[in-house]
C-alpha cells in the first residue's frame, strides 16, 4: 500500500504530456507543408526570382552587342609595348651579338693574337672583349642604322605592325651575314637540317642562316689566327735553335724569345694592322 502510493506520487501525469507532444508534432508538420507549398507555387504566383545579370549599354531591349577592334593595334604602339620589347631585346642581346655580328671573329683573332705572342693574361680578357665590343660597333653601324630607318621607327611611328616591321628590319642583318658566309657553310647547314637547297642564296632561312654564319666567322678567324702564328712561330724555332747551338739547353726559349716577339710587335704596328684587316674583311665598316 506504502509503495503504490508512493509511486502515484511521484509520477507525472503522461496522458497530458502525450497531448502536447501530438499536438507540436501536427504544428510543425503544418508549417513544413505550408512552406513547402509557397516554395513551389512561388513561380506560377510570378514572385521575385534573382537579381538580374548585367544589362550592357543599350539596356535590356536595345540588343547591344560587344565588339573588340582589332584596327587600333596597329597604330602608334604605348609605352608599355616599348617596354616589353625594350626588355625584350635586351634579354636576348648577348645571344644576337654573339650570332649575329663580328662579335665573335674579333674576339677570337685577339685572343689568338695573345697566344701567338705567349702572354697568357695580358692584355686581359675584359680589355679584348671591350675592344671587340666597339669594333662590332664600328663594323655594324651601316647595318643599326638600316635596321632603325625601316623597321624600328616606322614601327614606333604607327605605320607598321610588329610582324611587318620585323620582316623589314632584319632583311639589311640577312644581307651582312649573307655577304659574310660561305656557300660550303650553307650547303652543309641545309644538309645537317634534312631540307632542300634553296635556289638561291637569299631564299636560305634564318634558322639556317645564322649558324652558318658563325661557322664562316670562325672558319675566318682561324685563318687570319694562322697568318698571325707564322711569324712568331719563326722567332721560336730561331731562338731555340740559338740556345741549343750555345749548349744552354735548360733556358726556357719562351723566356728568350717573348722580348723579340714583343720587339717585332711593336715595330710593325702589329695592332693597327690586326684592326685594319678585321675591318676591311668586312668590306672598310659595312
Amino acid at each position: 500500500m506504502t509503495t503504490t502510493a508512493l509511486w502515484r506520487r511521484t509520477t507525472p501525469a503522461t496522458p497530458g504530456r502525450r497531448a502536447l507532444v501530438v499536438l507540436a508534432t501536427a504544428v510543425l508538420v503544418s508549417l513544413a507543408v505550408l512552406v513547402l507549398a509557397t516554395v513551389l507555387a512561388a513561380p506560377a504566383a510570378g514572385a521575385p526570382l534573382g537579381p538580374d545579370g548585367p544589362v550592357g549599354p543599350g539596356g535590356p531591349e536595345g540588343g547591344a552587342s560587344v565588339t573588340v577592334d582589332l584596327d587600333g593595334l596597329t597604330g602608334e604602339p604605348g609605352t608599355p609595348v616599348i617596354a616589353i620589347i625594350g626588355l625584350t631585346l635586351l634579354s636576348l642581346l648577348p645571344a644576337i651579338l654573339l650570332t649575329c655580328t663580328s662579335f665573335t671573329k674579333i674576339l677570337v683573332v685577339l685572343g689568338l693574337t695573345r697566344n701567338a705572342l705567349g702572354l697568357q693574361q695580358t692584355p686581359p680578357n675584359q680589355v679584348l672583349a671591350g675592344l671587340a665590343l666597339f669594333l662590332s660597333l664600328f663594323i655594324m653601324a651601316p647595318v643599326l642604322t638600316a635596321i632603325n630607318d625601316a623597321g624600328l621607327q616606322p614601327y614606333l611611328a604607327g605605320d607598321l605592325t610588329a610582324s611587318q616591321a620585323f620582316d623589314v628590319g632584319i632583311e639589311p642583318l640577312r644581307d651582312f651575314m649573307l655577304d659574310q658566309t660561305g656557300d660550303d657553310e650553307l650547303r652543309l647547314l641545309t644538309s645537317v637540317a634534312d631540307r632542300e637547297l634553296p635556289a638561291t642564296r637569299a631564299d636560305v632561312p634564318l634558322t639556317t642562316l645564322i649558324p652558318a654564319f658563325v661557322l664562316s666567322e670562325l672558319k675566318a678567324a682561324f685563318i687570319i689566327g694562322f697568318v698571325i702564328f707564322v711569324p712568331f712561330l719563326v722567332i721560336d724555332i730561331v731562338v731555340s735553335g740559338a740556345l741549343m747551338a750555345l749548349g744552354m739547353m735548360m733556358m726556357p726559349p719562351v723566356m728568350v724569345s717573348l722580348p723579340f716577339k714583343l720587339l717585332l710587335f711593336v715595330l710593325v704596328d702589329g695592332w693597327a694592322l690586326i684592326i685594319r684587316a678585321l675591318v676591311s674583311s668586312y668590306g672598310g665598316g659595312g
